[in-house]
Formats: C-alpha cells, structure tokens, sequence
C-alpha cells in the first residue's frame, strides 16, 4: 500500500469519477497555459492496472490522500 496526501484544495466528491480519465482537471484554473495537462493521474491509473493493483483517493475539500494498492506478487507475467 502507497499512500500519498496533500494539503491543497483536495478533489471533490462530484470530481472523484472522472479525475482519472484522462485531459480531466479537477481545477480549472490549471489549463495547459498554467502547467497542467491531465495525463498524471490517468497515466498513474494506467500503470497500477497493468499491475493488478487499484488507486483510489479519500474525497476532501482541504487535502486529497490517494492510496494505491499493489498486489505482493503475481503468478502472470506481463
């Protein structure tokens, strides 16, 4: 289990499906021009699937905590 947490503006709950998707902003105030692409967390999401893993993240209007969860090992290979 890794578990990562802020202290920002958090994800609200109405947000929480679709931030994983990718070009998806939470903040509409980080647009490209002001360093934000939307890949991050559809590209994170991406990877812990290949593995057979889950992330999730705790909805919170001051802070997110994202937990991702990877198996201890696997009997397929990729």
């Amino acid at each position: 289990v890794l578990s990562v947490a802020d202290d920002g503006p958090g994800v609200p709950s109405d947000q929480i499906v679709r931030i994983f998707e990718r070009f998806a902003r939470a903040d509409h105030a980080r647009d490209r021009q002001h360093g934000g692409s939307g890949l991050g967390l559809a590209i994170t999401r991406e990877i812990v699937t290949q593995h057979q893993g889950t992330i999730a993240v705790d909805p919170s209007d001051s802070g997110a905590c994202f937990v991702i969860r990877l198996p201890l090992s696997s009997t397929e290979t990729l």
